[in-house]
């Protein structure tokens, strides 16, 4: 994940609040005209998660790209789980996760079924 100071640098990334393990932030994803997402990004727990939402609606693939590239590296994999139904937290009907281990290799399917 970015550091603080290159989330902070980034356009269109709003911070409203920063923690020790993490920020609040309103992004606008420039892939939606007018509209800004709600994000929480943070690193603690061995994991670099950050979930977007909105208030009436799901965020797009183009929008979860977008805010991925505004949070990660470019090099960076991260991914969004589909987890095991037993696993199922639904806090809010319209948010989605990105995650990455922080100390792990996140495993790959080979380039060409990408």
């Amino acid at each position: 994940m970015k550091s603080l100071e290159e989330i902070r640098n980034t356009p269109r990334v709003q911070i409203t609040r920063t923690a020790e393990d993490g920020v609040s932030a309103f992004v606008n994803p420039a892939v939606s005209k007018g509209t800004n997402l709600r994000v929480i990004a943070s690193w603690g727990g061995g994991w670099d998660h950050v979930s977007v939402s909105l208030p009436n609606r799901c965020p797009t693939w183009a929008e979860m790209a977008a805010v991925k590239d505004m949070f990660f590296k470019p090099d960076e994999v991260a991914v969004e789980y589909h987890p095991a139904e037993t696993d199922y937290v639904n806090l809010h009907p319209f948010c989605l996760h990105i995650w990455r281990p922080q100390t792990e290799t996140m495993p790959k399917p080979p380039k060409i079924y990408v």
